[in-house]
C-alpha cells in the first residue's frame, strides 16, 4: 500500500531540493579553466612537436575543460637552448624538449641521453630513470642549479644515426676536421674524435648544411630528418651511433603555477604522460618506418657505421665521462647509479632476448635460419 506524501511533506522536499540545487551551483562556477602555455624545442613542422601536442591534447582532454595546455613551436617565445630558465623564471609555463639541451647548465644532465648508457636503450633508460634512482637524481642537479621545475621524462627515441654526410664515413679518421652538428655530451666525444663541433638547435641545421657552415649533421630519426630537408641538401646517411643510443622527452613546467593545480589535475597529468610515451614509441615506429622506406625512393644512400667508428667512439666516450665526472661530482653519482641498474638489466635484456634479425631474415631476406 502506497503512502499519500501530506501537503507538509510536499514542502519539505521541494525546499531540500531548492537548497540542495543553491549549494550545487556555485561549485559549477567555480570550476574554471586553468590554462598553461607551453613551448616546445622543435620547429612546428617535426613530429617531435606534434609529438608535444599529443601530449597536450590527452591532458586536455581528460581534464574536461578544467585544464588547457596550449603548446607553441620552438623560438615562439624563447630560443629552443632557453626553454628550461623561462620555465624556471615563469616566462613559460611548461614546456617539451630533451634533457641534454640544458647540458650547459650542468654537464651531469647529458647523461639522460648522450652516450652509450653501459649498454642500455632509450626505454631502459627510462626504466632507470623511474625505477633505479634517477628521477630523484635529476631534481637533485636541477635544485643544485636552481631550477624551480617540475619535470616527466618520457618517449623513448630510437637510436639515432651517426648523421648525414656528403661522403660516407668509411673510419673513425674521416671525422678529422669535419665540422659537425650534435649536442649534449656527444660534443665532447665527437671534438675527441677530430670533429669541430657546432651544436646548432634543430631547426638550424639544415639551413647551415645548405650554406656549408657544416659539413655533417645528426639529429634524431627518419621522420624529423625528412621533413626538415636533409634529403634535400645531403645524400648520404650513416645509421648507428652511440652518441645518442638511449634519448627520450622532457616535459616541464613551472613548479609555483604546477603546484596550483589540486590533485586530481597532477595526477591526470602523471597518467597523461605515461599513456603519450606508448602512443608516441607506437607512432614512431610506424612514421620512421615509412619515412625510411620514402627517402630510399628519394635516392638517399644508407650506409651502416663500422664497428671501428663505434668502437672509437665507446673509447673517446670513456674518455669524456672520466674528465667530467673529476670535475663534477652529480656527474659521477648519475654515472654510479645508471651503471649499477644497466649491469642488472641489460644482462637479464640480452640473456632473454631473442634474434629478430633471425625471423625477419627468415621471412623477408630468404638467409633462412
Amino acid at each position: 500500500m502506497t503512502e499519500s506524501k501530506s501537503p507538509r511533506r510536499r514542502g519539505l522536499l521541494k525546499g531540500a531540493a531548492i537548497a540542495a540545487g543553491a549549494l550545487s551551483a556555485p561549485m559549477v562556477a567555480m570550476a574554471q579553466t586553468t590554462s598553461f602555455r607551453f613551448q616546445s624545442t622543435w620547429p612546428a613542422k617535426d613530429i617531435f612537436h606534434e609529438f608535444a601536442n599529443d601530449f597536450a591534447k590527452k591532458v586536455n582532454d581528460m581534464a574536461g575543460g578544467r585544464l588547457k595546455i596550449e603548446v607553441l613551436p620552438s623560438g615562439a617565445v624563447v630560443p629552443a637552448f632557453q626553454l628550461l630558465e623561462a620555465v624556471n623564471k615563469g616566462t613559460l609555463d611548461g614546456g617539451h624538449g630533451v634533457v641534454a639541451y640544458h647540458y650547459g647548465k650542468n654537464s651531469a644532465l647529458a647523461l639522460w641521453g648522450s652516450g652509450p648508457g653501459f649498454g642500455m636503450d632509450s626505454n631502459m633508460v627510462l626504466a632507470w630513470h623511474n625505477y633505479g634512482g634517477g628521477k630523484a637524481l635529476l631534481e637533485e642537479i636541477y635544485k643544485a642549479i636552481n631550477m624551480d621545475v617540475v619535470s616527466y621524462l618520457y618517449g623513448p627515441m630510437t637510436t639515432q644515426p651517426l648523421g648525414w654526410f656528403k661522403k660516407p664515413i668509411a673510419k673513425a679518421d674521416d671525422l678529422k676536421g669535419l665540422k659537425y652538428r650534435t649536442v649534449g655530451l656527444a660534443v665532447d666525444m665527437f671534438t675527441l674524435m677530430g670533429a669541430a663541433v657546432n651544436p646548432l638547435p634543430g631547426g638550424e641545421i639544415v639551413p647551415a648544411l645548405d650554406r656549408g657552415l657544416i659539413d655533417a649533421a645528426e639529429f634524431n630519426n627518419a621522420s624529423s630528418d625528412r621533413v626538415l630537408g636533409f634529403p634535400d641538401v645531403v645524400k648520404n646517411c650513416m645509421l648507428q651511433s652511440f652518441h645518442q643510443s638511449g634519448e627520450q622527452f622532457e616535459i616541464l613546467f613551472n613548479k609555483t603555477k604546477y603546484n596550483t593545480l589540486p590533485a586530481e589535475l597532477k595526477a591526470i597529468i602523471d597518467y597523461a604522460v605515461q599513456a603519450a610515451s606508448a602512443d608516441m614509441s607506437w607512432k614512431m615506429i610506424d612514421r620512421n618506418s615509412s619515412d625510411y622506406i620514402e627517402m630510399k625512393k628519394q635516392g638517399i644512400k644508407f650506409y651502416k657505421t663500422s664497428d671501428a667508428v663505434l668502437r672509437a667512439q665507446l673509447d673517446a666516450w670513456d674518455k669524456t665521462i672520466a674528465k667530467k665526472a673529476g670535475e663534477n661530482p652529480l656527474f659521477q653519482k648519475v654515472l654510479d647509479s645508471q651503471k649499477a641498474f644497466a649491469q642488472r638489466a641489460v644482462s637479464w635484456h640480452n640473456d632473454y632476448s631473442v634474434d629478430f634479425k633471425m625471423a625477419y631474415n627468415h621471412y623477408f631476406s630468404g638467409k633462412k635460419a
